[in-house]
């Protein structure tokens, strides 16, 4: 065992008394005992009869070799939370240990409450191990339906990311994170040490990292679990953390020095925010907060030999240690005395309730961890206070004449929605803007006339808005930026993630797994609704010219579309005013993924505030301003993304000026998801709705933000769905003119004035021509840049012309 202390001003941390320690190891048994008795039992829970294979499930799915640990850790922290009333959330890293929470939710009698279908007795614990990791129960990992989390662990690498957003602006609260050594080895995790460097002790909780150094994942070890203490030790000390480490094999031993280390670690961190809290400002100073390396054997107290070979302290621990028990009667006899060496009849009474002792040691009410509000974040949340849109609108006198940079007026309102939601007094608040280091070049730096960049650190005079008490987090990691956000908005509050639409596919994942989340928190009834995951994405494919091929890639839009439909939502505003009504749509809405999809550059306007707000609310219309169909056309051009609607309305002037008795109407598509049939999503569009805008039968040419095939993919099971031709991004791109972009993938308005010649249900007078000019514009066009170096300006200053 070696420990390293750390000092406080505090008071001396709380005794342990030898029967303190007796009953957290008779806790820790009987959770220790459930879970193991879910991974193998289909029934006899208690053993009140022999152990016999037909008591066993056929499927023998879960993970032991984690879960010893969490539930010792879980066991002392109740103790913490008991001695010092502190609220705690505990976030497992080591998801897969599912069947160690569910067990100590169960016991601190929060399961039952939510679930009353899984009583208090013989017959509940029947169904508690029944049900896991079976058809129609609950998952193996600590998953949304496990009461008390909010981070499942099954994707390893953003526990201690989701601590983080789950502090922010929580003064009071204690984030318990347990890191597994598997999990450490990820990309998001190394980055998630960085938190010392954004948590501010006057206004945040405190973040408390567990690293549980058992030694290996699945199969081998792992790279931490090799490493000797003062290597770890260090990695942890310099990026910012007070660590030490516990370590041993003997659990009295364990206990007592895990008991010392967690009383020590909260004395300290409460000593931290007393002094940021209480004292007068000051020069800034670094603030090390602790951290914990528990080193444990994996699967503790298991099984340490099977059939001749070491389990226990191995890879072997990991699932389950035993394997044969149907089949082999040595392994069953093995496992009935593995589970009576955890003593159940001495936990659990006749009935098969918790006995008095040991109920006892649970906190009351919501201060259990399994019943905590912060892990149930829509029981805290409070409307985001929002201005009218009207103050930030852009005048339009008349449509597509007049520029402006879309996202500019949406980072006005986040100036404002920053300071109505900021606390006076500690300069907390619920609402936060998350960005990797792209708020200024992504046109909202108006968000800085009301708050700075966060960094605990010392400022200089070259400095630009960046201060200890900022709320604008800016990192380099759209993993922390999008994983803060997560933990944030879970345990009660707003907030915008806005990124470089490119990558925002490091991130892809993520969202993925947050959209799961929600998709499942729909179906509880306890669980109350969340502010939405809102990501803002900009500098886009089709305006990222100056920086090239790497910057361009429209891919998120494709991983979200298959997603669940109640959840998730795609945008494409197509200039500032309707940017302001998704934003402040997404801004109010619960439970939904929303995408925001538009660009930052300058781009002509068209529609006025109140325009704009219907048709955002419509997700769709005819543009009756822009086309001349008298209500039967021979093409439809539709649009959806800024850059798009620009081409259509360039390609629909072109036609009306060559072709004026074709008629064309003009579609805008601000909603992609109203595109699927009526049947598979909640916003799709009617099948009257969708008759209205393009038509029963004409051919329809859109011009789309994103790879081609995501809107053929939605058309699919709507009417005739081959008469789409989509043009979008193909993959074509380098450092070049923004019109060269729109050439380069074949979604110019030339492009798509020679598809809509192909497609119109009359052949035009004058087609040929027309085709012709496209034809000869395009070759005149790549002489021009490669000659001047910028677009033609009939191309550069082109606008609407009535």
């Amino acid at each position: 065992m070696q420990t390293t202390a750390v000092k406080s001003t505090m008071a001396t941390t709380p005794s342990y008394t030898d029967r303190d320690r007796e009953l957290d190891l008779r806790w820790w048994a009987a959770a220790n005992y459930l879970t193991v008795a879910q991974i193998y039992l289909k029934a006899n829970p208690l053993l009140r009869q022999p152990l016999s294979a037909s008591d066993i499930k056929p499927r023998l799915l879960g993970h032991w070799g984690t879960s010893p640990g969490l539930s010792m850790i879980y066991t002392l922290l109740n103790r913490l939370i008991r001695d010092t009333g502190t609220d705690c959330v505990y976030i497992t890293g080591p998801g897969h240990g599912g069947p160690a929470l569910l067990a100590n939710a169960y016991l601190e009698g929060t399961y039952s409450e939510i679930y009353p279908q899984v009583t208090t007795d013989v017959d509940g614990l029947t169904t508690l191990v029944r049900q896991f990791s079976t058809p129609g129960g609950v998952p193996s990992h600590v998953s949304v339906q496990t009461p008390g989390s909010i981070h499942e662990g099954g994707e390893l690498g953003y526990s201690l990311a989701h601590a983080a957003g789950a502090a922010f602006d929580s003064p009071d609260l204690l984030v318990a994170c347990v890191i597994g050594d598997g999990e450490a080895e990820t990309g998001p995790l190394a980055a998630s040490w960085k938190i010392p460097a954004f948590l501010n002790a006057r206004r945040d909780g405190a973040v408390l990292p567990i690293l549980h150094l058992n030694g290996y994942k699945i199969s081998g070890p792992t790279v931490l679990g090799r490493a000797d203490d003062a290597d770890v030790l260090g990695l942890l000390a310099a990026q910012g953390w007070a660590p030490v480490i516990v370590s041993g094999d003997d659990p009295a031993t364990v206990f007592t020095e895990l008991h010392h280390a967690l009383s020590t670690a909260h004395a300290h961190i409460r000593d931290i925010q007393q002094r940021a809290r209480t004292a007068a400002p000051e020069p800034f100073q670094p603030v090390r907060w602790p951290a914990i390396i528990l080193r444990t054997p994996k699967g503790w107290t298991g099984p340490r030999v099977v059939d001749g070979v070491q389990v226990e302290g191995t890879f072997r621990a990991h699932q389950v240690p035993l394997a044969g028990v149907r089949e082999n009667p040595e392994h069953l006899r093995r496992l009935e005395a593995w589970m009576r060496s955890y003593s159940p009849e001495t936990a659990f009474s006749g009935s098969g309730q918790l006995v008095p002792e040991l109920a006892a040691l649970a906190p009351d009410g919501d201060q259990r961890m399994s019943a905590t509000p912060h892990a149930n974040g829509g029981r805290l949340l409070t409307p985001l206070i929002i201005p009218s849109l009207e103050r930030y609108a852009v005048a339009v006198r008349a449509p597509g004449v007049e520029q402006h940079e879309n996202t500019r007026p949406f980072g006005e309102l986040l100036r404002d929605i920053s300071t109505a939601n900021t606390r006076e007094a500690d300069g907390g608040g619920d609402f936060r803007l998350f960005c990797p280091d792209e708020t200024a070049s992504n046109r909202l730096a108006a968000i800085f006339e009301a708050t700075d960049r966060c960094l605990q650190a010392p400022t200089l005079t070259t400095d630009d808005h960046l201060s200890p008490d900022g709320r604008v987090m800016e990192v380099l990691s759209e993993h922390l930026c999008q994983g803060w956000l997560e933990g944030y908005l879970l345990s009660g509050k707003h907030g915008l993630f806005a990124t470089y639409e490119a990558f925002a596919m490091v991130s892809a994942s993520m969202l993925i797994q947050h959209t799961k989340w929600l998709q499942h928190a729909a179906d509880l009834a306890w669980r109350a609704p969340v502010a939405s995951l809102n990501v803002l994405l900009t500098s886009t494919c089709w305006r990222n010219d100056n920086n090239g091929f790497s910057h361009q890639g429209p891919g998120l839009i494709d991983t979200a579309i298959p997603l669940a439909p109640a959840v998730v939502r795609i945008w494409f505003p197509p200039d500032a005013n309707t940017t302001l009504s998704i934003a402040d749509h997404c801004l109010r809405s619960r439970d939904h993924v929303n995408l925001i999809v538009v660009d930052k550059q300058q781009h002509l306007q068209y529609l006025n505030m109140a325009d704009a707000d219907t048709h955002c609310a419509a997700g769709a219309s005819v543009w009756d301003w822009a086309s001349n169909d008298d209500g039967e056309p021979d093409i439809v051009l539709a649009a959806a993304g800024d850059v798009p609607t620009l081409e259509t309305l360039a390609a629909a002037q072109l036609l009306r000026e060559h072709v004026p008795y074709l008629r064309v109407r003009v579609v805008n598509v601000v909603d992609l998801m109203g595109l699927l049939p009526p049947d598979d999503h909640p916003h799709a569009f009617s099948e009257q709705t969708f008759e209205d805008l393009f038509t029963a039968g004409a051919d329809v040419v859109f011009a789309f933000h994103g790879y081609p095939r995501a809107v053929h993919q939605l058309l699919h099971g709507r009417p005739d769905p081959g008469r789409f031709h989509v043009r979008g991004f193909t993959e074509q791109g380098t450092t070049t003119t923004p019109f060269d972009m729109v050439v380069l993938n074949r979604m110019s308005r030339y492009h798509l004035v020679l598809e809509a010649l192909r497609r119109s249900r009359r052949v035009p007078e004058k087609g040929t021509e027309l085709a012709e000019h496209c034809q000869a514009m395009l070759a005149r066009h790549h002489a021009h840049i490669r000659e001047n170096l910028e677009d033609m300006p009939e191309i550069r200053d082109w606008t609407w012309t009535p």
